[in-house]
């Protein structure tokens, strides 16, 4: 592969930055920020970064002087062995020695004009300035570059122990790895990595090498030290290191870290449906993923239909729907009717066209509403992409998804490939912070009568039962005697409660529910014991 020379540099299309990309003769682009390589398929990330591990590279000679756009003395570049001399071309560059632990020069790492780098016998390089500082103390500084190296050195007297990484934040973790032991002597490592995405990334990588408690992020109110020291910002400099936070891995927190969240006024969730329903769970949360399962015909597509109109017309929600099963204007016809209180969908004689059309533009003029036509395109990936389109993009707070079975039906492994998706259901509704509901088939159950003829419904018949009772906030039953020979009894079903993660107070109730056939409407019944609100003097529901 044959090197090529630095051009210019410019702004980055993956991390942004505005002036880290290098452009070389041969035309690939790479970033000294984020590490993103651009060009020829056999070109490997600049030459000019990359070590050259010939033992009979000539070093650089240079002499010590005071870098004064960077607000670096000469005797801090001599303490730290940062020269400045002139390349085989002739172009003055700056030079950073990298010596082992006896002092010998092992390596140096060449900063020409515009941020162009190369290298020089830097294959296995330690730290820069490792060489200055014991094996052992009490606080040692990582920076992301020498510059900022030299900084830190300068404003804390060129007495606190100092290093910095050979290759900025896209090699850090290799770096610091191999030079742990050396590292580990100190009781603090205070790491103080420039303060983009990259280096904060970078920061948060190598903290979790190193004995718990002992490494330290700093953070600055400037991007990186040279710059706090060129703003004159040196008091703060300093009092970044003090006050450098242990690392704790993401998700470990102390009361104090939640305190405000804690003491947040509980609030009761988005109503459900029916008002009992709501006063037994307090409604739903964002965040919650509610599942929904039902037998063959009992009515899970009518009730969710009716939710999402509610949803709409009475609480308005910007609702997302995804119906895999049901063309996109047999839904439109169901959720028309919910509204008027008419079964458009059912050719009876009891409405008109004008009736229909006039519901559907109410409903559509709430401009609240948004539905997935699959087109047959019904896999987890397709339906988790247009799900976060709605959400993120379309500000939709609650989205019903029917059914969860048909995203894995077509699966080898149907069973371990619900599992994943219902784990990243339950991550997108809190992440993304929505309420997520869905609707699932059920198994047949091994006794008792079936679900179409008004068997009891259990967690344990879902399909992918495990994962399900083990993801879902709420968990729903729907039953009802399809079969039954008085059409009364047809029209009764029983909304049953088989998991309430947030207080478990209404674990196990049942809500009866019967179906009006004039307005093609579920209606709430009595409870045989009305759901009283939750008092905080009561005795804990469970």
């Amino acid at each position: 592969m044959e090197a090529s020379d630095y051009l210019s540099k410019g702004p980055c299309s993956a991390c942004g930055s505005r002036d880290a990309a290098a452009l070389y003769t041969d035309g690939h682009i790479h970033c000294f920020s984020c590490g993103h390589h651009t060009g020829p398929s056999d070109q490997t990330p600049t030459k000019k970064q990359e070590a050259r591990t010939s033992s009979t590279a000539a070093f650089i000679e240079g002499d010590y002087q005071p870098l004064t756009k960077r607000g670096i003395t000469a005797e801090t570049c001599r303490k730290m062995g940062y020269r400045v001399g002139t390349d085989k071309h002739g172009s003055t560059v700056q030079i950073a020695d990298y010596r082992d632990a006896d002092g010998h020069l092992v390596g140096q790492k060449i900063r020409g004009k515009d941020k162009a780098f190369s290298a020089i016998g830097m294959k296995d390089a330690p730290l820069f300035a490792q060489h200055v500082w014991p094996s052992k103390g009490k606080r040692v500084v990582v920076t992301e570059g020498e510059i900022d190296a030299l900084s830190v050195a300068q404003v804390t007297g060129l007495s606190w122990p100092v290093v910095s990484l050979p290759n900025g934040a896209q090699g850090a973790s290799k770096a610091l790895s191999a030079q742990i032991a050396w590292l580990e002597g100190y009781e603090e490592v205070v790491l103080m990595f420039d303060m983009d995405e990259p280096g904060r990334k970078a920061a948060a990588e190598c903290a979790q090498l190193f004995t718990p408690g002992r490494c330290k992020i700093a953070e600055l109110p400037r991007k990186d030290a040279n710059e706090m020291l060129t703003h004159g910002d040196v008091k703060a400099l300093t009092t970044a290191i003090y006050n450098a936070r242990t690392y704790r891995p993401d998700g470990i927190v102390t009361l104090a870290d939640v305190r405000d969240k804690i003491l947040a006024p509980v609030e009761v969730g988005i109503p459900y449906l029916f008002p009992s329903v709501t006063a037994a769970t307090y409604g739903r949360r964002k965040g919650q993923l509610i599942g929904i399962g039902a037998g063959s015909g009992v009515g899970k597509t009518d009730l969710i239909t009716q939710m999402v109109e509610t949803d709409i017309t009475q609480l308005g929600l910007k609702v997302g729907i995804l119906f895999l099963e049901q063309p996109i204007e047999q839904t439109g016809k169901r959720l028309a009717g919910k509204f008027a209180g008419k079964r458009f969908h059912i050719p009876d004689g009891s409405w008109t066209q004008d009736e229909l059309a006039a519901s559907l533009d109410e409903v559509a003029q709430e401009d609240r509403l948004y539905l997935y036509d699959s087109f047959g395109a019904t896999t987890w990936d397709v339906i988790r992409g247009r799900i976060k389109y709605m959400v993120q993009h379309l500000g939709c707070e609650s989205i019903y998804l029917d059914h969860l079975t048909a995203l894995t039906a077509h699966m080898d492994d149907e069973r371990r490939e619900l599992e994943a998706v219902l784990e990243e259901m339950a991550t997108m509704a809190k992440t993304l912070n929505f309420v997520f509901h869905f609707i699932s088939h059920l198994a047949t159950p091994k006794d008792g009568p079936p679900h179409e003829e008004g068997g009891r419904v259990k967690g344990q018949h879902f399909k992918g039962a495990r994962a399900i009772m083990f993801w879902a906030h709420m968990l729903w039953g729907l039953e009802r005697n399809t079969q039954a020979d008085d059409p009364e009894e047809r029209r009764q079903s029983t909304l049953r409660c088989l998991k309430d993660r947030e207080t478990g107070r209404a674990n196990g109730m049942t809500f009866p529910l019967t179906f009006d056939d004039a307005t093609g409407r579920l209606i709430e019944g009595e409870r045989t014991e009305p759901v009283q609100a939750f008092q905080e003097d009561d005795d804990a529901p469970f």
